[in-house]
């Protein structure tokens, strides 16, 4: 057994911009998350993952960063900084940084080097980004931008483009220069010798891009060349190993790539055992199942049978060889309980918990995204106006003006799957903007925060937030719970979500109901003596065969 602190932690992503302001600018900072450590610890979580809090002008909420080594003014200071992971430190709470190099912002000195450089292509900046020739009078090739429109932009003095896989104003990055792998490496190793813990690496599969620049297959109903014909480029290992041999190999560090487009057998090489490359990737095929048919938006429910058969395979496909990253919401993800389970006042809490327990018992790491913990769900949106992400903008008025969707069936679709559903601000207490701020809120609050908050929560001993306390507790008392081998039971059952986890003599089941309906449950006759773990109905002995909507129970098999 190969272990790790980083395979025993349970890590919990912060996006800072909406979890607590501590001056009243409606904005999040690094101050309120030193201010809320206390809590983080009472939850239990070893590891804070700080979505970017580098310098940058927000085209993207943080992911086009115009400085690596300042921090974005909105946040703080690199002293706010310092003391936050001083205190974080101090509770215990390791801290891990978003790492975000396939691309910067138009506005890092780099680019606008590489603007000014134009007279001159020879200038070594210019090579930092990805610039070519039209191709008969248009665009070098196909591609799509991952926010909508075209992955080009054609500067207008040198008649050249270049590449944005996402917003115009984040220029892809050069990883075939050697150069810009050495500054990358260069700002790593001196975040690393500040003394945080980790890198999560944002959109890390899509930094060598292929041969060539061929055009891409475009997807049902799309208008552009599918972007991730980028993902798992030829160099992509290649780099990450010089990124490990150079940087990471250095320091004890947890490593966690999101890599979009990754297969189960790519995987195995980005989060081998061997630690050639990363500690664990972050997938999708899991939170894609509820998307559209050619684009991600739907207003459908994820689908359980589908769900349980994705998750299995990366469960049994990577345990001895590499290691999964075990995640329903982040902040591009909208907000499980409402996707998967039912928001409804009668099942949010229950269902918030049975979700989260088939996830914490499966082999891996659990991530926590800030507001999980209490059931947080989507916001009831009226207009398109109210949104502030630029995917779900872009994608809105792209269908309904190009693609010819109408504005009455598009709109609920973008609603449900907005990322802006994930990064409403924290609801702390019962208080004006659930005591995100005394000031005005960069994005609406969920007007559910007078019920649905952290103050309330933490004091009432049923609450989701406790049930979470109890689920982290259990995977830091047990191997069998982190380490243990996973088989899933009835994979074609619509409702029922069942799985045994099992090392050397001990095992446990995992049961639980995640539809609005009561079923019967035949437990396996080993376990019906067995310990009951944890479990979301209390008062329901789970031997009797009945298993109700939205329960769950976990029970370990007598010794």
């Amino acid at each position: 057994m190969n272990k790790a602190w980083w395979k025993e932690s349970v890590v919990y992503q912060i996006y800072p911009r909406s979890f607590a302001d501590s001056n009243g600018d409606g904005i999040g900072d690094l101050n309120g998350i030193t201010s809320k450590l206390d809590y983080l610890q009472k939850l239990g979580v070893d590891v804070i993952w700080l979505s970017p809090v580098y310098r940058s002008p927000n085209a993207d909420n943080g992911y086009d960063i115009s400085d690596y080594e300042a921090i974005m003014k909105e946040f703080g200071t690199m002293e706010d900084y310092d003391r936050m992971l001083k205190a974080a430190h101090e509770h215990g709470i390791r801290v891990v940084m978003d790492l975000v190099v396939n691309h910067t912002s138009d506005e890092h000195k780099w680019f606008i080097e590489s603007i000014e450089s134009r007279s001159s292509r020879t200038n070594p900046k210019r090579d930092y980004y990805i610039w070519r020739d039209p191709v008969d009078g248009h665009e070098p090739n196909n591609w799509g931008s991952n926010f909508s429109g075209s992955a080009w932009k054609l500067d207008e003095k040198t008649g050249q483009y270049y590449l944005h896989l996402f917003a115009e104003k984040q220029p892809d990055l050069n990883w075939s220069n050697p150069a810009v792998r050495r500054e990358v490496f260069d700002m790593m190793t001196r975040w690393c010798e500040k003394g945080i813990d980790g890198f999560r690496m944002d959109v890390i599969s899509l930094i060598s891009k292929p041969e060539g620049l061929p055009d891409a297959a475009v997807m049902g109903g799309g208008l552009y060349g599918d972007p991730n014909i980028c993902a798992n480029g030829p160099h992509v290992h290649e780099y990450l190993q010089e990124m490990r041999k150079t940087v990471l190999s250095r320091f004890d560090l947890m490593t966690v790539g999101e890599c979009a487009g990754v297969t189960l057998e790519e995987a195995k090489k980005y989060a081998n055992a061997a630690g050639t490359e990363l500690n664990m990737v972050f997938q999708f095929e899991h939170v894609g199942l509820d998307g559209g048919d050619g684009i991600k938006w739907s207003t459908k429910k994820m689908p359980l049978v589908p769900l349980k058969e994705n998750l299995s395979k990366w469960q049994n496909g990577l345990d001895g060889v590499a290691w999964n990253s075990l995640y329903f919401c982040n902040h591009d993800q909208p907000r499980i309980v409402s996707r998967l389970g039912n928001d409804s006042d009668q099942y949010r809490e229950r269902s918030a918990k049975a979700i989260a327990t088939v996830l914490h018992m499966m082999q891996g790491t659990p991530y926590v995204y800030q507001g999980e913990e209490l059931g947080m769900t989507n916001y009831p949106w009226k207009s398109v106006d109210e949104f502030n992400d630029l995917e779900s903008i872009n994608g809105y008025y792209e269908l309904t003006e190009k693609a010819g969707m109408k504005p009455e069936e598009l709109f609920p679709m973008i609603a449900h799957k907005s990322r802006d559903n994930a990064r409403t601000p924290m609801q702390w207490d019962d208080s004006d903007n659930a005591g995100f701020t005394t000031g005005k809120p960069w994005l609406a609050v969920n007007p559910n925060y007078r019920k649905i908050n952290a103050k309330e929560q933490v004091a009432r001993p049923d609450s989701v937030f406790n049930y979470y306390r109890q689920l982290i507790s259990l995977r830091h008392s047990s191997e069998l719970i982190v380490y243990g081998h996973y088989e899933l039971l009835l994979p074609d059952d619509p409702d029922l979500f069942v799985y045994r986890r099992y090392l050397d003599d001990k095992e446990l089941l995992c049961a639980a109901n995640l539809s609005e309906h009561a079923r019967t449950f035949d437990i396996p006759e080993r376990f019906r003596s067995g310990r009951v773990l944890i479990q979301n109905m209390p008062e329901h002995d789970v031997r009797d065969g009945q298993i109700a909507p939205y329960e769950a129970y976990v029970l370990l098999k007598s010794e």
